[in-house]
């Protein structure tokens, strides 16, 4: 017992340590992650986190499989409210974890739906072709066939490689995609299958230009959206359905306020002739994807929900401004900064440096971490590989919750070209930074989600004196 004890006390140090240091040392700038608010952590582990919910439509009736779900049912169908408010869009699907399943339980439907009324004898068919962002052009691993599109799209026979046709990109701009090459390819190859979304995201995408180049085609394309990066943006950069996409996949947790899941929605009708699409989505999530679909984390993602529609505005605007301002203050201090410099470099919350004529983007990273700068190296569009990659991705969603405004983001610029420009030792001048940035916003203040958060936690705990205990320990780490 005492090597058990031993053990888990260690553990428990390392725990406290890293916590420390990423939450009131470090400024973190990875554009795929957030710190969620504290009544959504809290949520993540209430009793729900050990539970099941299965559930499966069963001839028009939603049939669950297992008791005592009442609770966890009525948050799901409050999420789903909550959810299709943002989208604007009737039809919301929770029950993918994260969004490479959200996107791989599209491309199983697809497949699905595409092998609707074979005739008898005739073979099961994968996907003919699909169009995608590049991965070395800022595309997402989760939409090529070496991630999550791997064994739905058929094999070129003269190449041994799979179908898939990346967009073609601006030579004055790489992070743009060229309309007029892209309407020519269109029309050549004809695509089932269109998938926009990047991980490395500055500018928008052209949704509305592919919509009414393919729109009388019979039939036309499926246009998906993976909004993982952007997710949280939705309105304020671009709204997919509305200039014509049929599927906007996610994650919930880079600049969505929630914790790590993923979401499907669609705008999919009962009358479009797609509409069995939706039938095989649901289907490729429970039972195709999915059995217990992680209940700590749907209810966690309510909560966020309801802070994300409250807060949207404000949120999306100052990301936006930051971004912005960031990239600008960036630029004026010697650094390299990519993206469309009349559109202030990014429409989204990263930023994206060239960091190449001082050493290697991973070397670079690495520097601004021992600086408590919480950054990742990133392969830019001309570059070879990602092992020889030459810029740096960040994000400013995180800080902006924790506070940080346009000035802020400039005395930040200013560490960062310190020490990728002259290797400049920055840590305590930052760590001491971060301490003014420590309260989340856009959320409950802290006069309010305070009892809430004691009667929450409390509530998680079955043996009333171990609580006790917990609070008496609590008390001493406040003295």
């Amino acid at each position: 017992m005492q090597k058990l004890t031993d053990r888990i006390k260690l553990l428990a140090r390392r725990i406290e340590a890293n916590n420390n240091w990423r939450q009131r040392e470090c400024i973190n700038l990875i554009p795929s992650e957030t710190t969620p608010s504290p009544l959504v952590k809290l949520c993540e582990i209430s009793d729900p986190s050990g539970r099941y919910a299965e559930h499966r439509t069963m001839k028009g009736k939603e049939i669950y499989f297992y008791q005592g779900i009442d609770f966890i049912r009525d948050v799901e169908e409050d999420l789903r409210t909550e959810m299709a408010e943002y989208f604007g869009c009737p039809r919301i699907e929770l029950r993918t974890i994260s969004g490479q399943m959200a996107n791989e339980v599209v491309f199983k439907a697809m497949v699905k739906f595409v092998n609707r009324g074979r005739k008898e004898g005739e073979p099961f068919r994968r996907l003919r072709l699909v169009m995608n962002n590049e991965l070395t052009k800022g595309g997402h691993l989760s939409s090529q066939p070496m991630g999550a599109l791997f064994n739905y799209v058929e094999e070129d026979p003269a190449t041994g490689k799979e179908r898939v046709i990346n967009f073609p990109v601006r030579k004055d701009c790489l992070y743009k995609t060229d309309t007029d090459e892209l309407g020519r390819l269109l029309e050549q190859v004809k695509p089932e299958l269109v998938v926009f979304g990047k991980s490395m995201f500055l500018h928008k995408e052209p949704v509305d230009f592919v919509y009414k180049t393919v729109k009388e085609w019979k039939p036309r394309p499926v246009i998906m959206y993976d909004m993982a990066h952007v997710l949280g943006l939705y309105g304020v950069l671009q709204e997919p359905f509305k200039e014509g996409a049929d599927i906007v996949t996610g994650s919930t947790h880079k600049t969505y306020f929630g914790p790590q899941r993923g979401i499907i929605a669609s705008n999919i009708s009962k009358e479009s002739p797609i509409s069995r699409l939706w039938v095989d989505i649901k289907g490729r999530a429970f039972p195709g994807s999915t059995s217990n679909h992680h209940l700590g984390t749907l209810l966690a993602l309510l909560l966020a929900s309801y802070e994300m529609n409250h807060f949207r505005d404000a949120y999306q605007t100052q990301v936006r401004k930051n971004a912005r301002a960031f990239a600008r203050a960036l630029k004026d201090a010697g650094i390299d900064v990519e993206g469309d410099e009349a559109e202030g470099f990014t429409e989204t919350h990263q930023v994206v440096i060239r960091v190449s004529k001082y050493g290697t983007g991973d070397e670079l990273a690495q520097r601004l971490e021992k600086n408590n700068i919480i950054t990742n190296y990133q392969a830019l569009p001309d570059d070879e590989s990602f092992l020889q990659a030459s810029g740096i991705r960040m994000g400013v969603q995180e800080m902006t919750r924790f506070g940080m405004k346009e000035d802020d983001f400039q005395i930040l610029a200013g560490y960062i070209a310190e020490v990728i420009a002259n290797n400049g030792n920055t840590k305590e001048k930052v760590s001491t930074f971060r301490k003014r940035f420590l309260q989340m916003q856009y959320c409950l203040d802290t006069e309010d989600a305070a009892p809430l958060v004691a009667k929450m936690f409390s509530s998680v705990f079955a043996n009333n004196d171990f609580f006790k205990s917990v609070v008496a320990n609590l008390e001493q780490l406040t003295r």
